[in-house]
């Protein structure tokens, strides 16, 4: 695309790549001509022509042709007017999707995959920008970045520490590779008053996740929720990664009433527990920080983990933890 100017150097206008351009490119790409002379040569500069002959080469082999570069560019340009052109009923899908708390690109991943619908990121990060300026409400589903907390460890914690723990280093294959369901990571996540808080435990194959409300943040509760569930066949576990909380100092007994093994994350290292963390992000869009879990229900952990488990995911290829689940157990 070259930029024109006027006579005193103001721009004029873009003027794309011409069929006679394209020839003279394969002309004197054929005599040995670097790109900075041919640019040169057709008043382009270089990156223009390098940008040219990697994004317009043949598919099938590589090669650059002129025949093939016209139809690729025709096709890109018709491709970016698209925005404007979306049916009512389209935009329709976008807005109830990004009312589940999706992101725009779920929405165009799950769109393109599920239904053939190409609309791209950009496209509905315009729309929520007009959405804004409009009045409307819809750019509050999407993750905001907030104030990013700074974590205080003015108190240390003198409750004890743990003995004959597991590092990462140890973990069997199939929980480091992500290549089998039931190897979970765990965390606590604390309410306003302090004392309730939420068990999270995510799949770290499937990133399928499971909630669960506790009445106090201790070993005790910890371990009564997690031989529930799997004693009640609500949850897969072969192996349990957790962070150096205390309310996760009755490991061993996990371990002896399981038959599982539970291993460890470095202190103050929250990104060798990565799924988890990430998880914990997702959380808080339906309960922000500074929220009170007193009044919070098990029926309302429920829903939020409902959800969560049907949001496609971009490292699922846009299939959802519910339908990534499903597939692995199958196979």
């Amino acid at each position: 695309m070259l930029l024109l100017f006027g006579q005193e150097g103001s721009a004029v206008g873009y003027q794309q790549l011409t069929t006679r351009e394209r020839y003279l490119i394969v002309e004197h790409k054929s005599m040995g001509w670097s790109l900075r002379k041919i640019g040169k040569a057709l008043c382009r500069s270089a990156s223009t022509i390098s940008r040219e002959l990697r994004r317009n080469a043949d598919s099938s082999d590589g090669r650059y042709r002129v025949e093939k570069a016209d139809s690729y560019a025709r096709a890109r340009r018709r491709r970016s007017r698209r925005g404007s052109h979306f049916k009512p009923q389209e935009m329709a899908q976008v807005q109830r999707l990004m009312g589940r708390k999706w992101s725009p690109e779920q929405v165009s991943g799950r769109l393109r995959k599920r239904s053939g619908l190409s609309i791209g990121t950009s496209t509905i990060y315009r729309w929520l920008a007009k959405d804004k300026a409009a009045g409307g409400k819809c750019w509050r589903q999407t993750r905001q970045l907030a104030h990013r907390y700074r974590k205080g460890y003015r108190v240390p914690d003198l409750r004890g520490r743990m003995s004959g723990k597991r590092g990462l280093s140890e973990r069997p294959r199939p929980a480091e590779d992500r290549s089998e369901v039931g190897h979970l990571e765990g965390d606590t996540v604390m309410g306003k008053d302090g004392r309730h808080c939420l068990l999270t435990l995510v799949d770290r194959m499937t990133r399928k996740v499971r909630i669960l409300k506790l009445p106090a943040r201790q070993a005790a509760e910890v371990n009564k929720a997690l031989i529930r569930e799997v004693r009640a066949g609500r949850l897969e576990m072969k192996t349990l990664t957790l962070d150096n909380g205390t309310e996760f100092h009755g490991f061993k007994e996990l371990e002896d009433k399981l038959a599982i093994k539970v291993y460890f994350a470095q202190p103050y290292h929250s990104w060798e527990r990565g799924t988890n963390e990430n998880t914990n992000g997702l959380i808080r869009q339906y309960l922000p920080k500074g929220s009170c879990f007193k009044e919070l229900t098990q029926t309302r952990c429920n829903e939020i983990e409902r959800e969560l488990n049907d949001r496609p995911r971009k490292i699922l290829g846009f299939s959802t933890p519910n339908e990534a689940h499903v597939e692995a157990c199958c196979t």
